[in-house]
């Protein structure tokens, strides 16, 4: 009995340890269990995210039918979705009044809000991203004037390249916000262009069968889609035209209108037509006579 007993009395004192109001928090006592079935419930909610985002992953790889970036974000967007829920879960489990604890920690909540503006609009469109799918990794997209292929998708940033080899981290907000040009949107096929000036002295029906037949005779272009060659405008030293191919390689552009601008060039000068530069016309009027000289010789006087 006295065993009992004393088992008895330890198990009363460890209850009553454990359930005895630590502090307050928004009217609710936390004691020694409220805080232990909290770290149990976000201890389980980590696992469970982990579990997951593991699981997840390797069902969209297993799939193939998204990039690592995508992979990455779509994970993490998963985990911090299942954190968020656990986090709910566990203080309402606790008897926290969730409402109570938002107002009282509005103000707060403000200034944070306001520090993390920029951070909370770039995950947003990150994920937005991700699900519209209107820019994917590959992508060769044209931002802010800059011709860049997308590398890597995140939740918050966005990683491309330029044709300097150069990476640049875009913010996902730019490419949600403002207007981007997606070469690769549909396909991959991209309009080539170039301009030429000719002397006006040139025959121009022999110069849209030249720029025609040169513009044709490219390798590389697209066979199903003509060239096309037009007559910009006639400028202050030259006429000038544009030809037009069709690529199925936007990333290429600059090597192909190098290409393009070779073929054009030795065209012109196999049909001997002369590629016209600025020029400028100095004509000198004849030289004034000195003084103010009369008829027969005489020398007027100037009043």
């Amino acid at each position: 009995m006295k065993m009992e007993d004393s088992v008895g009395r330890l198990v009363g004192g460890v209850s009553d340890l454990v359930d005895r109001p630590l502090f307050q928090i928004t009217g609710t006592h936390i004691s020694m269990a409220t805080l232990i079935s909290i770290g149990v419930v976000l201890l389980t909610t980590i696992v469970l995210a982990r579990l997951f985002a593991r699981g997840f992953g390797r069902l969209l790889r297993r799939r193939g039918k998204a990039d690592e970036g995508e992979i990455r974000a779509l994970v993490a967007v998963l985990r911090y979705a299942i954190w968020l829920t656990g986090g709910a879960i566990a203080f309402s489990t606790a008897g926290l009044n969730l409402n109570a604890l938002f107002a009282a920690g509005a103000v707060f909540a403000v200034a944070v809000g306001f520090a993390l503006q920029n951070v909370m609009q770039n995950f947003v469109a990150g994920v937005i991203l991700l699900v519209e799918r209107a820019i994917k990794p590959g992508d060769v997209l044209e931002v802010e004037g800059q011709i860049v292929k997308v590398v890597r998708m995140g939740v918050r940033t966005t990683v491309a390249r330029t044709l300097d080899d150069e990476d640049l981290i875009v913010p996902n907000g730019t490419l949600a916000q403002s207007t981007v040009k997606n070469f690769t949107l549909r396909d991959a096929e991209f309009r080539l262009r170039m301009r030429v000036g000719v002397a006006y002295s040139s025959d121009m029906d022999h110069v849209l069968k030249v720029l025609s037949e040169a513009a044709a005779a490219v390798p590389w272009r697209l066979l199903q889609q003509e060239p096309r060659v037009i007559l910009l405008e006639f400028s202050s030293s030259s006429v000038n035209w544009e030809v037009s191919v069709w690529i199925d390689d936007p990333w290429r552009v600059r090597s192909r209108r190098s290409d393009l601008q070779l073929a054009v060039w030795r065209a012109l000068k196999g049909a001997d037509i002369t590629i016209a530069f600025p020029q400028l016309d100095v004509h000198f009027d004849p030289p004034t006579p000195v003084g103010n000289q009369l008829p027969g010789g005489e020398e007027g006087v100037s009043r």
